[in-house]
């Protein structure tokens, strides 16, 4: 595999959040940056994406937007013809686009419409673009990486949020999924599991997670995770720091994940 700049990688939900921090981090390391955005999700942010756009540019990297319906198989072809036009492949792909349930509803009042919502863009599409970006880098002979955004919701029980957990759950097993089946074409998979995230989806619950890490110290490190330090992680993996590892999960979440007495 190429090293930056020469190397490119294709985030999805890249505009704002974590996204934008993991295209700023890849930038600061000389990376081409395909960011993708859905334009309706960005209609509230007016500029997000030439902003996201200048802070790649600003880092050192060079980057290029891409609008685009990650539950949409025409546009994920649009992205990596995009990727490949701009910057000749794809050797990086991050899987990060998310969205929440519109509304919290108890598990016994889950809409249908709310389910198919969520897991059409949490794990379908990006199922379906990763089945599509493993075939371009296998064609091309590119020995890339996909990272994939996951949560501490695959395994912590939100039962106001169920399609979110269920949703990202099955991000766990794509993870693993594609980490054998691509193991013998050297592409290398890999989840980020975020947990109390600073992000416009966690804005609405600011005062309940102040005093969940605050004052009761569910996490042990007693502070707000932030988009960087999941960017921190998946700069780590596009440096190849872990070439004989695959299907690994890596906690970015304050030690949620430790029990202890």
């Amino acid at each position: 595999m190429p090293t930056a700049p020469q190397s490119t990688a294709v985030i999805t939900g890249a505009s704002r959040g974590i996204g934008r921090a993991i295209a700023v981090a890849l930038g600061s390391a000389g990376w081409n940056v395909v960011i993708n955005y859905f334009g309706p999700a960005d209609a509230n942010f007016p500029g997000a994406v030439e902003e996201a756009i200048e802070l790649v540019k600003k880092a050192g990297g060079n980057a290029v937007a891409v609008e685009g319906d990650i539950t949409s198989s025409a546009d994920h072809q649009k992205l990596i013809d995009a990727a490949v036009e701009k910057f000749g492949g794809i050797d990086l792909l991050v899987n990060n686009a998310g969205v929440a349930p519109s509304v919290r509803a108890d598990l016994l009042e889950m809409d249908p419409g709310s389910y198919d919502f969520v897991m059409n863009t949490n794990i379908k599409g990006p199922l379906f673009l990763t089945i599509a970006v493993a075939r371009h880098m296998i064609a091309t002979k590119r020995q890339g990486m996909i990272v994939n955004t996951g949560s501490i919701s695959a395994y912590t029980a939100s039962v106001n949020r169920g399609e979110y957990c269920l949703a990202k759950a099955a991000v766990a097993m794509m993870t693993k999924l594609f980490a054998v089946r691509l193991a013998e074409h050297g592409i290398n998979v890999y989840e980020t599991r975020p947990g109390i995230i600073a992000t416009d989806m966690t804005s609405g619950v600011k005062e309940k997670y102040d005093k969940l890490i605050l004052q009761d110290g569910i996490t042990p490190i007693r502070r707000w995770g932030k988009p960087e330090d999941i960017a921190q992680a998946v700069l780590a993996i596009a440096e190849h720091r872990f070439p004989f590892s695959t299907g690994e999960v890596i906690n970015v979440d304050g030690g949620f994940h430790l029990k202890s007495l």
